[in-house]
């Protein structure tokens, strides 16, 4: 396709810069520009064959249903997870759709987010570094990805309008450090802007966000699409940076710009750059390796990597006694509702109809060679009577007691987590809570198989031997599951979140979901495990927690900073047990000594290292230097301070294996001194230091440096309220800055 700007008239550009129906752009067909499909992701493709609508109640084309989010970035595995994206880029491009949304990249501020099971991690380096190989594998398949939520959608309740408001250290270091990660490395086609407003202003009209920081900061080229429904005002929109609003207005609001164009309240070259953006798609989809991409469809192949990917994404909790992996031969009680019924999947816009089910109790029963008996345990139905509760309890108790082992599926029903709402607590039913104490005392030989979208409360954690989180593991998670508790594959799964105690303990109790559309992110920088660690607050299980099958420890350990700023980290790791498994290495930072508030310590790369019994292997972590920077509020920009550096190499952020301190020579960042500057920071001056240490000496004598401490923060031009002659504090003050090199008043 060859059609420029140049070629259309003010109306066709306004058309292409909104949708034609709810999942398609709007064709021109006078110069040959064709409609673009885009559809649903995040975890597979959601592609509704007639009509359409955003919460997934209509029908679909059968997908694979991958892992969700809350599963894959459990994983910490960005090989598997580019694998999973090239596989929704295959299926996308078999459909003949052009761009497919997500992955979705938003923080875990809150474990009661209910959409939390789209999002990767509590941390942004995971979340980022998961995030770019998802968009780098859909993308290497011509198809495009949509970056999403774009930006501090960290929450349903009143998602249309709320406002998040963040500081500006936080907003860039954990709420966007992610984006910019996956923007700069990836380059997604779309990125998609949120509902949300931030600070006051809506994404969708917000020009610091859209144009500033993901254009002019970060070097983005694509489009920006508006979350369905998220545009506030639409000529705004177009003017800070919004290219696309979807889905259609049928025409009412590309009238709106080109009345606005006419009537002089928008600069055309305005509609000319966002059209021009949006045939750009146009020539990246028709021009791409997609057409050439036919199918069918290789469903058992594609179940085949979802069933991998959810068994990388199994995290075991706990193993007390070694009582997994199960003996093929020991007789074995499966209760629990989610055992039949599984719950793969999230509600809402991302529910795919998957081309087949894995359940978990059939998969259990091709493995085990002794007896499996099944229980359901609870009724998942909210209006189920305590009677028939009562009963099924009984019957689980029954089976538990005649069996070796009890295998006990609990989680949370799709009606306690979905699109649209937030969650009220991160309790289990109670029903299932009763279940557990009655299943353990039954038969103490219990193990705990999780399905949930976002963190539950685990009060039974201490009386359960064996605990596994599950999370929503897609089509193939019933799979995965028999395979880790009968050892066919080895745990390697690691917390990307933490899993509190108590919902009272989280970093945003105080301050979610916020009241009169604003929502206040009081917390900060101290988000997910930096909050838990600073304030040495006990966990259920921390962040990067995950134990295998085996055993690892961590030998020699070494740092140094290479010709290009970045960090270089070598551990030696040694599988020490007696079967294979996958470790994943993490790298903490900390700068004891900063000038600025810090977390405890802050995870700054990750590497997975595959190793045989006995097998040692050297693994190598880069630290991005720009990672190790801080967003300096005087300045406006990154800055990496410079100090010694604190070097943790751990198994979690709470089981650090070796530590060391590397110095980093930091940026050559100074402010200007002016009378409105401290005597503290004039002392620390290299030029005017010394010209005001000695006139204070001169002044104050051998008491100098403890009526420094007292006065340090003065500001300079308020010396004169020690006394002394106008003229000559004037002068002094005038020597001070003249020194320092930039004189200010």
């Amino acid at each position: 396709m060859d059609t420029s700007v140049s070629d259309l008239t003010l109306e066709e550009k306004a058309s292409l810069t909104s949708g034609a129906s709810f999942w398609f752009t709007k064709p021109i067909e006078r110069v040959g520009v064709p409609e673009l499909m885009l559809t649903d992701g995040p975890h597979g493709l959601r592609k509704q064959r007639v009509g359409g609508d955003h919460l997934g109640l209509g029908d679909s084309v059968p997908a694979t249903c991958f892992p969700p989010a809350v599963a894959l970035g459990s994983s910490w595995d960005p090989e598997v997870a580019r694998r999973v994206g090239e596989a929704m880029g295959t299926e996308a491009a078999i459909e003949d759709v052009a761009v497919l949304l997500g992955p979705g990249i938003n923080i875990k501020r809150s474990p009661l987010c209910g959409r939390n099971f789209e999002y990767l991690s509590e941390d942004p380096v995971v979340s980022g570094v998961l995030g770019t190989a998802i968009v780098s594998g859909i993308q290497s398949r011509g198809v495009g990805s949509s970056l999403k939520h774009f930006a501090a959608n960290n929450q349903e309740s009143d998602r249309m309008r709320v406002s998040s408001d963040i500081d500006a250290r936080p907003l860039r270091e954990i709420y966007l450090r992610g984006f910019q990660r996956v923007v700069e490395d990836a380059q997604p086609w779309t990125v998609m802007c949120s509902y949300n407003r931030i600070n006051g202003v809506y994404a969708s009209e917000d020009p610091w966000l859209l144009t500033q920081v993901l254009r002019d900061e970060w070097g983005f080229d694509g489009l920006v699409v508006s979350d369905w429904g998220a545009v506030n005002d639409r000529v705004a929109g177009l003017a800070a940076g919004l290219d696309l609003e979807m889905p259609s207005s049928d025409g009412r609001t590309d009238a709106q710009v080109v009345a606005a164009v006419r009537g002089g309240e928008l600069d055309e070259a305005v509609v000319d750059v966002a059209a021009g953006r949006a045939l750009e798609l146009v020539r990246k989809a028709s021009g791409s390796t997609a057409a050439d991409i036919t199918g069918p469809l290789d469903a058992d192949a594609h179940h085949a990597l979802a069933r991998d990917a959810a068994s990388r994404s199994i995290v075991l909790l706990k193993n007390d006694g070694d009582l997994l992996p199960l003996a093929a031969d020991t007789s074995v009680a499966v209760i629990g509702a989610f055992a039949t019924d599984p719950r793969y999947q999230g509600a809402g816009s991302s529910q795919i109809n998957p081309t087949r089910l894995d359940v978990a109790l059939d998969e259990i029963r091709r493995i085990a060679t002794a007896a499996v008996t099944a229980a359901a345990g609870f009724s998942i139905e909210a209006d189920a009577a305590d009677e028939q509760q009562a009963r099924l309890r009984d019957e689980a108790v029954a089976a538990a007691s005649a069996a070796d082992v009890a295998v006990l599926f609990l989680g949370l029903p799709a009606r306690l987590e979905s699109e649209g709402f937030d969650r009220d607590d991160i309790d289990l039913p109670a029903v299932q809570r009763q279940l557990v104490d009655a299943v353990v005392e039954a038969n103490p030989r219990t193990v705990v198989v999780l399905s949930n979208g976002g963190v539950v409360a685990l009060p039974f954690a201490d009386s359960v031997p064996a605990l596994v989180e599950g999370w929503l593991l897609g089509q193939a998670g019933g799979g995965a599951i028999a395979d880790v508790l009968y050892g066919v594959v080895s745990p390697s799964g690691k917390l990307a979140e933490t899993i509190p105690v108590r919902i009272e303990d989280t970093p945003a109790y105080l301050d979610f979901p916020g009241e009169f559309s604003h929502v206040r992110y009081g917390e900060g920088l101290f988000v997910g495990y930096r909050w838990y660690d600073a304030r040495r607050l006990p966990v259920a299980f921390p962040f990067g927690h995950g134990l295998s099958y085996t055993t690892f420890a961590y030998g020699d350990l070494s740092a140094q900073v290479r010709g290009d700023g970045d960090v270089e980290v070598t551990v030696e790791v040694t599988n020490t047990g007696s079967r294979a498994g996958r470790e994943v290495v993490q790298v903490y930072t900390s700068l004891p000594a900063g000038r600025v508030q810090r977390p405890v310590r802050e995870l700054k790369a990750f590497a997975s290292v595959e190793l045989d019994a006995g097998e040692r292997r050297t693994v190598t972590l880069i630290v991005r230097r720009a990672d190790l920077a801080y967003w300096d509020v005087r300045f406006d920009r990154w800055v990496v301070e410079g100090g010694d550096y604190v070097v943790d190499v751990a198994a979690s952020s709470r089981d650090v294996r070796g530590t060391l301190s590397l110095p980093v020579t930091g940026d050559d960042v100074s402010l200007p001194l002016t009378r409105e500057s401290s005597i503290e920071e004039a002392l620390a001056d290299p030029g005017a230091g010394p010209v005001l240490r000695e006139a204070l000496g001169r002044s104050m004598g051998e008491g100098v440096d403890e009526m420094i401490a007292m006065v340090g923060s003065l500001p300079l031009g308020r010396m004169g309220m020690f006394g002394g002659a106008a003229d000559e504090t004037e002068s002094l003050l005038e020597r001070v800055l003249g020194a320092a090199g930039d004189v200010q008043s």
